[in-house]
């Protein structure tokens, strides 16, 4: 007599049948509103939002954490991105744009809680792939509104590199001005028009190379300055541009020689060295006075590195190309990026 699961026999004696408990996706069972059993399919099906349903952020967790059992997590992604193409119309290139308003802000959560909780599955190249390639369709809309909030984003970090000159971390200060100042961001010129640049105009003075960096050094010497008559712990924050810290120290220890004409230990180069080496040690103590912010930290683990050919490529997408060299490239990318998604 083959053997019946206690939870067989619990639905079979509550009158739990088929018909009775099926939901709006096929193969999804129910005792007393509770999810009991379901194909993998039906299960999957239950994830995926809709313009008038999102799925329960413990059913959300308890799919996520079990699903690796059946199924990688990649190839999950992969379903969840065919669903929200294919179900919600969004791969239509005529869909409403209301409808797509309405069910990005509800897929873009399923992503967060998904990229938070299991923020590992994004470490695989595959899974990456099935994401950038949903959330291009997402960001499809009126081209007007997508040039004014990349100008948005453009303003928001000139004013976190204001920022951190204002605090003295001139190292992070510098990596956004050479991330606004690449090919692919600076060639975004009906972007730009919409920027206000007055403000990075003068970040940018401050950080200017000529001289050997004398703007710099000269902001690097007030900050200085500051943190060793500083009181409070922000106040005493220099984080200098790393690659001139190092550069610095290099030519100090190549262009001065060890020992001197008569022999002697050339002291003076190494009481310049120590003195570099020191005070970058001070700065290194000086205990972070700001909470970790949980979401950015997230992001950081989970954002893919893009390549000069992909920074390219989306530069293209989001601007056409201007000249017949840029077209070419355009079609060349296009052929050997996008064949691999």
């Amino acid at each position: 007599m083959p053997q019946t699961s206690p939870l067989t026999g619990m639905l079979v004696s509550s009158g739990y049948n088929k018909n009775q408990s099926q939901t709006k996706e096929e193969g999804l069972y129910y005792h007393d509103n509770t999810l009991v059993s379901g194909s993998l399919e039906a299960l999957i099906h239950h994830l995926v939002p809709s313009m008038d349903y999102y799925p329960d952020r413990t059913y959300i967790f308890t799919f996520l954490l079990s699903s690796r059992l059946f199924i990688h997590p990649y190839e999950l992604m992969s379903k969840v991105c065919h669903l929200c193409m294919e179900q919600q119309r969004l791969s239509d290139p005529q869909a409403d744009k209301m409808r797509i308003r309405k069910l990005t802000p509800k897929i873009l959560q399923l992503l967060q809680e998904w990229t938070e909780t299991f923020s590992y599955d994004f470490r695989d190249e595959r899974m990456m792939r099935g994401l950038k390639e949903l959330t291009q369709r997402l960001s499809s809309g009126d081209e007007p509104v997508k040039k004014k909030q990349r100008a948005r984003v453009m303003e928001f970090f000139i004013d976190v590199a204001r920022e951190c000159f204002n605090i003295g971390n001139f190292n992070s200060l510098m990596a956004i001005i050479s991330g606004m100042n690449m090919s692919p961001v600076s060639r975004l010129k009906k972007t730009w028009s919409k920027v206000k640049t007055a403000k990075f105009d003068i970040l940018e003075h401050q950080m200017d190379p000529s001289g050997n960096f004398y703007n710099y050094r000269t902001a690097l010497r007030g900050a200085t300055q500051r943190s060793r008559t500083a009181n409070s712990t922000r106040e005493k924050i220099v984080i200098p541009f790393f690659s001139l810290l190092i550069k610095d120290i290099y030519f100090l220890n190549e262009g001065c020689s060890n020992r001197m004409q008569n022999g002697h230990v050339n002291f003076e180069k190494f009481w310049e060295m120590a003195k570099r080496v020191s005070e970058f040690m001070v700065w290194k103590k000086v205990e972070c006075p700001f909470e970790k912010d949980r979401k950015i930290l997230q992001y950081l683990l989970t954002a893919p590195v893009f390549s000069e050919d992909t920074l390219y490529l989306a530069s293209y997408e989001s601007e056409g190309p201007e000249n017949h060299m840029e077209k070419d490239r355009w079609k060349s990318l296009r052929s050997t990026l996008l064949s691999r998604v």
